[in-house]
């Protein structure tokens, strides 16, 4: 290690036979012969041997070139630029923002006076004025660039005088990053080609490297000093608009973001609630949607809990090993509502058995009431007392190790009612369920694995008399097992605009969009008759307790309706209107993107809804009931999710649907889920030009 050698002088001659007052280890203080200055000179040279912040972040090397910098192994190059078209679009610089490179922009916006800028004008405007009137004198041709000149002018001088806007002197500059000199090239040619398409027209700070790379550091200097003059209307489409992008680390994929080409990765259930609602027009992709959400939940480790009324979940429910339950009186699958939920893992798995006992009671009661269409207060009381001891009939009481007992059941309950005083008129109303037209119905064991994880329950066969009774049934069904046996699950109730019609299940949707997230349950709405379920009593509530919405294409009629409730603008509204088929519009929080849902071919397969593509599986698996002559059907092309038509049917349930076939090699009909035979992998293509509702037209005036 160089030792650093210090002089002092004294002012004073050292007495002989004295010792020396500058020892070692004492040099650091200063003494008292010694001038002021030498303690900072010491305390400089021990800082230069200390490490700063800038030792950390500088390079180890700064070469300067003519056309570009070398800053330790990177290669810069900035670019300024020096034009404008006389016309541009809002957000013209997304293109820029958006590429996938390493890249800094800078801008400097210098307020014009307006005082001088009058007096300029005003004389500028004379000097044209005087050419024009000595042309005119001289029986020149009108000359249309001095009378435009003019015009432009005047009108400059108008707006400004009522103060409708400013003028500023506005520079932009591009700082870019490459590996090598090659990719620098290849980089900076793409980025004068994008602007280049927009009449913006760029040009390297030659010779001037190191000033343009200081100007777009963090500093807020400007070193270049290319500026052009610009109004507050064409200065307000350079802001930086920046599309959203919604990818994190977890979560599953819900589709392409259109803004950026992006994946749209999240996990629902790191919002506020887990509760979202899916509005669209019927064949617009909504079902389609979901189902893709739930398969790929489901390989995550979340239950899912389907209400279907049209029977378009059976193919995927079947797939994944699923329990598909139909609610019909022709169907052999049974729920005895008398069932009692067995106690989890969850938070509530220590919930008492009282507790357990009560709140089955409690739903019974209500299942009652709707059966025999109300209850007077004298039935009202008889009904409860009723309820207790058919329980006590099977020996289950409030212990918790008599609730393992096998439950009573409906035809048990008008057996007691029928031995106390004042429920003759209950049995009677009761029968028709026990013994009548719906016998069975509500009346027999339960015969039908409620514990796995993938469940459905279809009501597309149920009749009309008894589908408020049976949605009733199912949603409390499902509810005790959310309350007593916590896990990650999501419910999907599909074309709920139905249940909004009836008072219970509107009722109870609402309740639980309130109470799903303690239980960590995130419910999924879905329905295309937008205005009658936002205008129902509780449709509204729901909506506004959910934190993830998809608005998909939207008819003409319902979309100042959607606007209302989500708060959309006018280009939000046009693109809900002009979207294809699985597009639309993805709200997460405060954050949405325009979205394009993706499938693969295999995904597709299993929850398409196309009448016609389910047609072709089903000839596909049956191929001898087709002419011979006319050999085998061709196989579907594999299809984008935006080609599902959400609005089909699904197989009939007398037929078994045909098992998936297995995802065929790569060829031109059938390949990636989004339209292309490259890779993931390959490089984005061009973002797409912004959203048509967002572009306006700006005036762009040098001076």
């Amino acid at each position: 290690m160089n030792q650093i050698p210090i002089s002092v002088k004294s002012s004073a001659k050292e007495k002989p036979n004295q010792p020396t007052q500058n020892k070692p280890g004492n040099f650091w203080k200063e003494q008292p012969n010694t001038g002021p200055g030498v303690f900072s000179q010491t305390t400089e040279f021990y800082k230069q041997g200390m490490t700063s912040v800038l030792d950390l972040i500088a390079p180890a090397a700064f070469k300067i070139e003519p056309n570009y910098l070398q800053l330790g192994s990177l290669y810069v190059r900035t670019l300024f630029v020096f034009t404008y078209p006389r016309y541009v679009q809002t957000n013209w610089l997304a293109p820029i923002i958006n590429y996938d490179i390493t890249l800094d922009i800078s801008m400097f916006v210098y307020p014009i006076s307006t005082k001088e800028t009058m007096t300029q004008l005003k004389k500028k405007a004379g000097q044209l004025e005087s050419s024009l009137a000595i042309e005119q004198e001289k029986g020149m041709v009108r000359n249309p660039e001095l009378e435009t000149a003019v015009s432009n002018i005047e009108s400059l001088r108008d707006v400004l005088q009522k103060g409708e806007l400013r003028l500023f002197q506005y520079a932009l500059y591009f700082t870019i990053y490459g590996k090598s000199v090659d990719e620098l090239n290849t980089i900076t040619e793409q980025l004068e080609s994008t602007l280049g398409g927009m009449l913006i027209y760029t040009k390297q700070s030659l010779l001037q490297m190191e000033q343009g790379f200081n100007s777009t550091l963090p500093l807020g200097i400007d070193e270049l000093k290319v500026v052009r003059n610009l109004d507050t209307a064409s200065l307000s489409t350079t802001f930086p608009f920046t599309s959203a992008t919604l990818s994190s680390n977890d979560g599953i994929l819900y589709g392409l973001n259109r803004h950026n080409n992006s994946l749209i990765l999240f996990d629902r259930f790191n919002l506020e609630n887990a509760n979202s609602v899916v509005f669209a027009k019927a064949g617009a992709g909504k079902s389609y949607a979901v189902k893709l959400e739930a398969l790929r939940s489901l390989m995550l480790g979340t239950d899912v809990i389907i209400i279907d009324p049209e029977n378009e979940y059976k193919t995927l429910c079947e797939a994944v090993g699923g329990n598909y339950l139909n609610i019909s009186l022709n169907s052999n699958k049974r729920i005895n509502p008398f069932d009692l939920p067995k106690t989890g893992t969850g938070v509530q798995a220590g919930a008492s058995g009282e507790d357990i006992l009560r709140s089955n009671v409690t739903m019974l009661h209500g299942l009652v009431s709707l059966m025999v269409s109300g209850l007077t207060p004298e039935e009202d009381a008889i009904l409860e007392k009723a309820l207790y001891e058919t329980y006590a009939l099977r020996d289950i009481t409030a212990d918790v190790e008599s609730q393992k007992n096998t439950p009573p059941l409906l035809s048990d309950l008008q057996s007691v009612l029928g031995n106390m005083s004042g429920g003759d008129s209950l049995v009677k109303r009761l029968s028709k369920y026990t013994e009548g037209t719906f016998k069975g119905l509500f009346d027999k064991p339960t015969n039908f694995d409620l514990t796995n994880g993938f469940i459905v329950f279809s009501v597309r066969d149920l009749e009309e008399d008894l589908r408020p009774i049976a949605m009733y049934m199912i949603l409390n069904y499902v509810w005790q097992r959310v309350r007593f046996d916590q896990k990650r699950r999501i419910m999907i109730i599909d074309e709920a605009w139905w249940m909004m019609q009836h008072e219970d299940s509107g009722k109870f949707l609402y309740a639980l969009a309130k109470r799903a997230r303690k239980y960590y349950l995130g419910l999924t709405i879905i329905s295309q008759d937008v205005e009658d379920f936002i205008d129902s009593k509780y449709g509204r509530s729901v909506v506004n307790n959910s934190s993830m919405q998809i608005l998909m294409k939207q008819s003409t009629a319902s979309i100042d309706k959607v606007a209302q409730v989500f708060n959309l603008t006018e280009g939000e509204k046009f693109l809900l209107l002009e979207c294809e088929v699985g597009e639309g519009l993805f709200f997460a929080g405060l954050n949405h993107v325009a979205i394009k849902v993706i499938a693969s071919y295999t995904e597709d397969q299993l929850i398409t809804t196309n009448p016609q593509e389910l047609l072709e599986m089903q000839v596909e698996m049956n191929p001898a009931s087709t002419d011979a002559s006319q050999g085998g059907p061709e196989e579907a092309p594999a299809r984008n999710a935006s080609q599902s038509d959400a609005g089909g049917e699904t197989l009939s349930t007398s037929q078994t649907p045909p098992t998936p076939p297995p995802v065929p090699p790569a060829s031109p009909n059938r390949g990636e889920p989004i339209e292309t035979q490259k890779p993931m992998a390959a490089a984005p293509p061009t973002p797409p030009e912004p959203p048509a509702e967002t572009i306006t037209t700006q005036n762009s005036v040098p001076l």
